[in-house]
């Protein structure tokens, strides 16, 4: 799965990386990875690649790509509670963190399922440390936050979970030869 040098990454991971990251600055800045909502407060696809960095070549390239996210998040940030480091950028970095260890543990259950509690996990701990940050850090009250984390953690769960199987089953079929050519 990872190639990792005793130094770090290696280079296909750092590749990942790079390309995963600017996919979720892509998602961000022409506003794709926000989905409008009817609370007002958008949910956001813009983790997945984290998750899908996770999965592809593990803890480090998830973090890695989480924290790009992250970053770019602090960057634009309009509301107070994201002009925080602590809430925009740390959360972010966990992301792909455990969905690579969601994955692995998973796998004995197939490949299917592992990438779908991967996507969960991941996505879950966005919304969770983001919301109990916010929370933590008096930007948000616990209400809010519950009902925050439930009518846009659960939508961003679905979609977490369609992108990453969708990405990642073609990915896994092209890299092991299993893809066919249609005419």
């Amino acid at each position: 799965m990872q190639e990792v040098r005793q130094g770090g990454l290696s280079t296909r991971g750092i590749v990942i990386s790079g390309v995963l990251g600017a996919v979720a600055i892509v998602l961000g800045a022409t506003r794709i990875g926000f989905i409008p909502m009817p609370t007002g407060v958008q949910a956001t696809i813009m983790h997945v690649p984290a998750i899908i960095g996770g999965i592809l070549e593990g803890p480090l390239v998830g973090a890695l790509v989480g924290t790009i996210f992250g970053i770019f998040s602090f960057v634009i940030a309009t509301i107070p509670m994201f002009k925080d480091p602590i809430v925009a950028i740390v959360p972010r970095i966990f992301i792909g963190i455990f969905a690579a260890w969601a994955y692995m543990a998973a796998r004995p259950l197939g490949e299917w399922w592992a990438i779908t509690l991967a996507a969960v996990v991941g996505t879950a701990t966005n919304t969770i440390l983001v919301l109990g940050l916010g929370v933590a850090r008096h930007y948000l009250p616990a209400k809010v936050a519950w009902t925050v984390g439930l009518t846009h953690g659960i939508p961003e769960i679905i979609i977490a979970v369609i992108v990453s199987l969708a990405v990642l089953l073609s990915w896994k079929r092209v890299q092991t030869g299993q893809a066919r050519a249609r005419v």
